[in-house]
């Protein structure tokens, strides 16, 4: 097969248009192509094989990674069939998820505290140590915070109010079913919890004053949401200036029987998503990662999304 049907062949696929997209703008190993796209691994080597062949990319090892890019040298007639892929790719419905995937991916890069985490994060149950546990973690970190006005919204039965309450100068906890109000409510009073208040709402008219609060937390409420991105909108109403949003919520997922199960009205979110409707509520300095997975099926991923106003 001749050197311009090969490069035609393989530019007639819309999935490999979007990596060339992506890796016009920087250079990117297999596992951030996989985080942008959200494809499996094998499908992205394959495609990446493919527009090597016809010298489209080029490529550079760096440790156990191989970073892959347009390629600048490409003779005349493979540029030219770039300069019209990418003007296609620019046309696909995922053009928009991806880019702000990217920058994404790209901020997280520069994040070397958050390699860091993630490098700590990943040792510290490796191996048995006595009194050592996430749970003694979570208490020391507790101690840390600041005397601050919080938002637990989609709060349930209020296990977070709940821990954050002794530390914290005020915890408004809201939920839309009257059922977990007043049980949260019995058990703050009973474990005497002044400051810890249970209110009836829902996500995206939350009873709290507009500018009341310091933190809003919505953790694993967002997929109950009737409109997710109205729910975000509520949530910078209520913070005060430089107050932060904090969101634990699934990625997008296909385990259907979680809306039998649990009541979900969404699986999930991809984080482009997510991104989006964070700057459309007025967010800023806003970061999104996967900060847990679970090993057994249906190997749900965790999401933690973090906006400041």
């Amino acid at each position: 097969m001749s050197a311009t049907l090969k490069s035609l062949r393989a530019l007639a696929d819309p999935t490999r248009l979007r990596i060339l997209a992506l890796l016009e703008k920087d250079e990117l190993s297999v596992n951030e192509l996989q985080e942008v796209t959200r494809l499996g691994q094998s499908r992205i080597s394959t495609h990446l094989g493919l527009l090597s062949e016809t010298g489209l990319l080029a490529s550079r090892r760096e440790g156990r990674r191989t970073f892959y890019r347009v390629n600048a040298a490409a003779d005349g007639n493979a540029m030219e069939f770039l300069r019209l892929a990418l003007r296609g790719a620019h046309e696909l419905p995922e053009q928009s998820g991806d880019a702000l995937n990217l920058r994404r991916v790209l901020a997280r890069r520069r994040e070397q505290a958050q390699v860091y985490f993630n490098q700590v994060a990943g040792r510290f149950d490796r191996s048995y140590g006595p009194g050592r546990s996430w749970q003694a973690l979570g208490h020391l970190l507790l101690r840390m915070l600041p005397p601050i006005d919080v938002a637990d919204l989609g709060s349930g039965e209020g296990l977070i109010a709940e821990l954050l309450a002794p530390r914290c100068r005020k915890v408004i906890a809201v939920d839309n079913s009257e059922k977990m109000v007043e049980f949260g409510a019995r058990k703050a009073k009973k474990n005497g919890l002044k400051n810890l208040e249970f209110r009836l709402g829902d996500l995206q008219s939350p009873p709290l004053d507009a500018g009341s609060v310091d933190l809003a937390i919505l953790s694993q409420a967002l997929h109950h949401a009737e409109d997710p991105a109205a729910a975000l909108a509520a949530a910078h109403k209520i913070l005060r200036p430089g107050g932060q949003v904090l969101i634990l919520d699934l990625l997008r997922h296909r385990f259907e029987q979680a809306k039998e199960l649990y009541g979900d009205r969404w699986l999930g979110f991809p984080e482009s998503d997510l991104h989006r409707w964070l700057e459309a509520a007025g967010f800023r300095r806003i970061e999104i990662n996967v900060v847990a997975r679970e090993e057994e099926a249906p190997h749900l991923e965790t999401l933690l999304a973090v906006g400041m106003k």
